[in-house]
């Protein structure tokens, strides 16, 4: 019997570092997680470094606060663990984008393709893909590949065509995109630009080439951060889920990060999923053990194949 019944008076977080204790469980954040979050977990990183700490761990139940392709992974690495994740709605507009049937039926159109596919999937099409890749390793990952052998690259064709052009391979690309980095406006961009003449736009290739073409600099979320922390600039217009921000404050304090748009009545620099997992379901799902992943065995064998490449090749 589940308890879903919250008592207002509690001290969560401490509630919450008691059952973690009590439970052997590690907690695991993505970066565009609330900033509450982020402050009480085990581990704060993007895409593969989550993947990997999911991998090391040692704790019996991983409680990942994310969204589902990513808790998917966790329990992709550890089958026999239990995974939670405080919100099963708690999805991906990029996954959502590449149906795991249309997948197959495109691949099936390219045979002599290799299918290097971005984390951010379901875990059916991740048994379907040859490599997984994140944004921080793919162009490594690519580059390794022999030029003779076509590459086909799924979900996100904005991060695919910045991919084209660093590594100058012509890929074939799923038409998917995410929609916060969809919704930056190229106008905006101008406009903070011209109030902060000395502020480095920063961004995320899973922006439009509009972006991308303005930015200073271009990476992972977790090559943002490493970029603020050792660079000289005091003024960042940050174009990615403003969730990063929190860690940039933390780890390069006293510069001035501008989140776009910066528009405060506009939510659109921040993803509707990653901010459906707040403190008491993170609490609930710990005390109740439920939401849990649950995936079939046949599955978990194929998609865990591609993940391990790439954690090879990484």
């Amino acid at each position: 019997m589940f308890d879903f019944n919250l008592d207002v008076s509690l001290d969560l977080e401490k509630e919450i570092l008691d059952l973690k204790k009590d439970m052997n469980a590690i907690i695991l954040a993505h970066y565009y997680q609330e900033s509450e979050i982020q402050d009480l977990a085990d581990f704060v990183g993007d895409s593969l470094e989550l993947a990997k700490k999911a991998k090391a761990t040692d704790a019996e139940i991983i409680v990942f606060a994310g969204v589902h392709f990513m808790a998917e992974t966790a329990k992709i690495l550890n089958p026999n663990k239990l995974v939670l994740l405080p919100d099963l709605d708690a999805g991906c507009s990029l996954a959502d984008s590449c149906p795991a049937s249309l997948f197959k039926a495109f691949r099936e159109l390219y045979p002599d393709h290799i299918a290097i596919t971005y984390i951010n999937c379901t875990a059916a099409v991740k048994a379907l893909s040859d490599i997984i890749c994140t944004s921080s390793n793919a162009e490594k990952i690519i580059n390794q590949i022999p030029k003779e052998q076509k590459i086909l690259f799924a979900p996100d064709r904005n991060l695919g065509k910045y991919l084209i052009k660093k590594t100058g391979r012509d890929m074939l690309l799923w038409d998917g995109t995410c929609i916060v980095h969809e919704t930056f406006s190229e106008r905006k961009i101008i406009d903070l630009k011209a109030q902060y003449p000395n502020a480095k736009i920063i961004a995320h290739p899973e922006c439009e080439d509009s972006i991308l073409n303005r930015a200073d600099f271009i990476g992972s979320t977790s090559k943002l951060l490493k970029y603020v922390q050792e660079d000289i600039a005091k003024d960042y217009i940050v174009v990615t889920e403003s969730g990063i921000i929190h860690q940039m404050e933390k780890l390069a304090p006293g510069k001035n990060y501008i989140p776009a748009p910066p528009d405060k009545s506009c939510n659109c620099n921040e993803c509707p999923f990653m901010k459906l997992n707040t403190m008491e379901k993170l609490y609930l799902c710990m005390k109740n053990k439920e939401p849990q992943i649950r995936m079939d065995k046949e599955l978990l064998i194929k998609a865990l194949k591609p993940i391990e490449r790439m954690l090879e090749m990484s």
